[in-house]
């Protein structure tokens, strides 16, 4: 398992920190591998072996991270935008646990197939990392190969930008929001 970015509380640091906890306790065989900077990179460091904090991650080197994961975990407390993490995850064939806010549920988790999502609770994560180690590698791997097909149909530049210039277009004329783009 693996999280990247900021190692700050309204990112769901808490709440991964304590759920992994107990999670490990009961799988000892779980591994969390923590990549970016902030005041919980020394608690995650804290819990042992099972737990490999490496710092600050250069973008050139993120996507041996992804690839080095089983499943991706985001675990914010707050709504965001798109949220760049769970998109690259799943650009390298990872499956993904997200909060489930608006933000991810409706444009990235989008469906059962490319992950999971819970409540921002310390239960309800946990209740997520279980049936994530139950399912095991194969299947994990099963549903990183659903997200990769979908990222590459959805998050490529030019469809991320013809998208942009169509909400754009529709606040400037409502006109333009009623016909189907050429790519839908």
């Amino acid at each position: 398992m693996g999280v990247a970015g900021r190692l700050v509380k309204d990112k769901g640091h808490p709440l991964l920190f304590e759920a992994f906890s107990k999670l490990v306790s009961r799988h000892p065989n779980v591994y969390l591998v923590v990549a970016g900077s902030g005041p919980w990179a020394q608690r995650y460091a804290d819990l042992g072996a099972n737990v490999l904090a490496l710092g600050p991650v250069p973008p050139s080197k993120l996507n041996g991270f992804y690839n080095s994961l089983d499943v991706f975990l985001n675990p914010t407390l707050r709504p965001q935008g798109l949220d760049l993490t769970l998109m690259e995850a799943m650009q390298c064939g990872k499956p993904v646990v997200g909060t489930r806010f608006p933000s991810i549920k409706g444009t990235i988790v989008v469906e059962e197939e490319f992950g999971y999502t819970f409540s921002p609770n310390v239960e309800a994560l946990l209740e997520v990392l279980e049936k994530v180690v139950g399912e095991g590698k194969a299947r994990l791997a099963q549903r990183g190969r659903a997200c990769k097909e979908y990222a590459k149909s959805m998050f490529t530049a030019s469809k991320m930008a013809s998208a942009y210039e169509r909400l754009f277009l529709c606040i400037k004329n409502e006109t333009y929001c009623r016909y189907p783009l050429a790519f839908d």
